[in-house]
């Protein structure tokens, strides 16, 4: 019997590329966006008191109680919306699995999903295996007026009609580094009342706003929290992204969706690490500190960038910030990027990368990726080496 697969043109991820390719050439690698630092001891000791406690089979479904009702007190502390603990929240195995299970249980055949373009690599083939059809909406790119991207909230409202089912958001925005603003959210308001779609809300980088920014998460407006999914990640607030431990937020019949899902994906998340996220988390400062540790790393990556011929551009969240090199060459950025990593020993990560033709001339800008959640020293060999260019 022909093997046939469910997700054809799918193959090994530009991540997994861009960061094998690093490794063999010995390359500092910026591309993929993990820490290169350790998370806090006081965490990782909750971690051995909760196995010596004896919290090492099965816990609830849901996630542990305790950690429920500190991801309910974190959001209403934060954005002043109250999820009930029990019928509300799910802890989730990573932000991916949240994704996966929010797509899965809101998306039906012939359903489609509006995707904001550049986007993350999970969302559409998520949706194909829903048996929807993405429908992408391009940001307006940057230009000589705009130093960053934009979104165009009338053609993101022209993609909708009657077949549409979910919006996927993602703000603080990878790659772009861009943030919701209040006149965003007015106009998701005025989509979401003419329309009554779905938002299913990527909210990982919440803690990691720049500036004086706030991050506006979509549970900040009422109208909006009824009908969204917001999705966030312990790894990357605490600096565990190998711990794959996230967490959903949705009314009541949506989270008895995504929880029928998830039940039979993973059914639960590992114990020991939910006992000692819960106490962790205890202490706001943990995350409400995020973004001034991560903002003296983005400000050091781009004072360092300013002084090679690359033209960084500030980013307002995420732990990453996009870079021109239109004054060094004019190159496609995937090859760009491979030409960096194997001649000059700095792995980045092409933004074409996040479009859904990355050889097309509307994917590239010449604009790159850099990641910025690594210790100062290799941030520091990575500009020495840059600015040899």
């Amino acid at each position: 019997m022909e093997l046939r697969t469910k997700m054809p043109g799918v193959g090994t991820t530009i991540f997994t590329v861009m960061s094998q390719l690093a490794t063999e050439h010995n390359a500092i690698n910026l591309g993929q966006g993990f820490p290169d630092f350790d998370p806090d001891p006081a965490l990782l000791d909750e971690v051995n008191k909760a196995m010596r406690e004896g919290h090492n089979q099965y816990p609830p479904m849901p996630g542990i109680p305790l950690l429920r009702e500190g991801i309910q007190k974190k959001v209403e502390d934060l954005y002043g919306h109250r999820y009930d603990p029990n019928t509300e929240i799910t802890v989730m195995a990573g932000a991916s699995e949240a994704l996966m299970m929010s797509i899965l249980a809101l998306v039906h055949p012939g359903d489609e999903v509006v995707v904001i373009e550049p986007f993350y690599d999970l969302y559409n083939p998520v949706i194909a295996l829903a048996g929807g059809t993405p429908v992408i909406v391009p940001m307006l790119a940057p230009d000589e007026n705009h130093p960053t991207h934009r979104v165009d909230w009338q053609r993101v409202r022209d993609a909708i009609n009657s077949r549409t089912r979910a919006l996927i958001l993602n703000f603080p925005h990878n790659p772009t580094g861009i943030n919701l603003e209040e006149k965003d959210l007015d106009a998701l308001e005025h989509i979401v009342e003419q329309t009554g779609i779905y938002l299913i809300s990527d909210e990982v980088y919440e803690h990691v706003v720049f500036d004086g920014g706030q991050h506006q998460s979509l549970c900040r407006r009422p109208s909006l929290a009824e009908k969204s999914v917001v999705i966030s990640s312990f790894g990357k607030t605490y600096h565990i992204t190998g711990w794959k431990i996230g967490y959903c937020c949705a009314p009541a019949p949506i989270t008895a969706e995504i929880r029928k899902l998830h039940q039979f994906n993973v059914f639960t998340v590992v114990s020991p690490m939910q006992f000692a996220l819960a106490r962790y988390m205890a202490d706001p400062q943990h995350h409400l500190l995020l973004s001034s540790f991560y903002q003296k790393k983005r400000d050091h990556l781009f004072e360092g960038l300013a002084r090679t011929r690359f033209k960084p551009v500030k980013s307002a969240g995420t732990f990453f910030l996009l870079a021109d090199y239109s004054g060094i060459s004019d190159m496609p950025e995937a090859e760009f990027s491979k030409w960096l990593t194997t001649e000059h020993g700095v792995g980045v990560i092409p933004v074409s990368a996040f479009y859904r033709d990355p050889a097309s001339k509307e994917a590239n800008h010449h604009l790159v990726r850099f990641c910025f959640a690594k210790r100062e020293t290799t941030l520091d060999t990575a500009i020495e080496r840059l600015q040899r260019l």
